[in-house]
């Protein structure tokens, strides 16, 4: 489901209305990033942020959802450290599944997966995480990262290349 700039809730200072309207939406990317304990602060924060900062929403930029989400990515920076651990951590097969579950080719796939995304620099992390995660269109990541639509679609070309790359059969070129 591809959201639109076009928000039925645009009033930013309408707090409750905002967060019963997109809190489960982005509580769903952000706890694919950082997990749930960290994405219900992370959610319950952005929305603090965005009462503190309304006056900041520019609706000819897009709608509130993008705006939040850009929010949210900006605050999941934080957790930057604590995310790319936590995905190293996955794809390191002695602080991994044990033994038995190694031999699953699904789970091989998401530790190279996750050393992927670990090493991802941070916006070709965050364009493929929104567009992939929260599925949100080239125009709804550039204005929630506040960067043209040229760079959103350079990075997550370039973001999509090295995922390939990396799920690649060992042997062959993608």
């Amino acid at each position: 489901m591809t959201t639109t700039t076009t928000d039925a809730v645009a009033d930013p200072a309408d707090l409750a209305g905002m967060f019963s309207a997109y809190g489960r939406e982005l509580l769903r990317y952000c706890t694919r990033r950082v997990g749930e304990q960290v994405a219900e602060d992370v959610v319950a924060e952005t929305f603090l942020v965005a009462y503190e900062q309304r006056f900041r929403y520019d609706p000819g930029r897009g709608g509130v959802l993008p705006w939040l989400y850009g929010i949210a990515t900006n605050l999941l920076r934080r957790h930057r450290r604590t995310e790319v651990r936590a995905l190293r951590a996955l794809a390191d097969p002695a602080t991994g599944p044990d033994a038995a579950d190694e031999r699953v080719d699904a789970q091989r796939t998401v530790r190279r997966l996750a050393g992927v995304l670990a090493a991802l620099p941070r916006r070709q992390r965050d364009v493929l995480l929104l567009f992939a995660v929260a599925e949100l269109d080239y125009a709804e990541i550039a204005a929630a990262l506040d960067i043209p639509v040229g760079t959103v679609r350079s990075a997550l070309h370039r973001a999509r290349a090295k995922v390939r790359a990396a799920l690649a059969p060992e042997g062959e070129t993608p």
